[in-house]
């Protein structure tokens, strides 16, 4: 059974930086996945965040475009979301999610593999 837990969330002030990771287990290596990061934020929908395919092609979503990064360790089997200048919109519950890409790496993709979330706070 695959499994995803992420770790390294918490509270950073406006402007700062933080790290998630991803590991990922029970499964296939990671480059075998298309792999993304989602958030959900106080009273708001789910919106996927960052895009990872198996060739290691990234997308963002324009809300995080130039301020996150994406990467992954194959030899960890770990996902990472490096964070810059957070915002106080940053603030909410972020999820690992990966699938194989039958139906594309992006948006419209369909995860069937998530992990139990991780809470991210940005302070003012």
């Amino acid at each position: 059974q695959v499994q995803l837990v992420e770790s390294g969330g918490g509270t950073v002030q406006s402007g700062g930086s933080l790290r998630l990771s991803c590991v990922v287990s029970g499964g296939d290596t990671i480059d075998s996945y298309c792999m993304a990061w989602f958030r959900q934020a106080p009273g708001k929908g789910r919106e996927g965040i960052s895009f990872m395919n198996r060739g290691g092609t990234t997308n963002y979503a324009d809300s995080v475009n130039g301020r996150f990064t994406v990467s992954r360790d194959d030899a960890k089997n770990t996902y990472y979301l490096q964070m810059h200048s957070l915002k106080l919109d940053d603030t909410g519950m972020y999820y690992c999610a990966a699938d194989y890409p039958i139906f594309g790496c992006g948006p419209g993709g369909s995860f069937g593999h998530w992990g139990q979330g991780i809470q991210v706070n940005v302070s003012s």
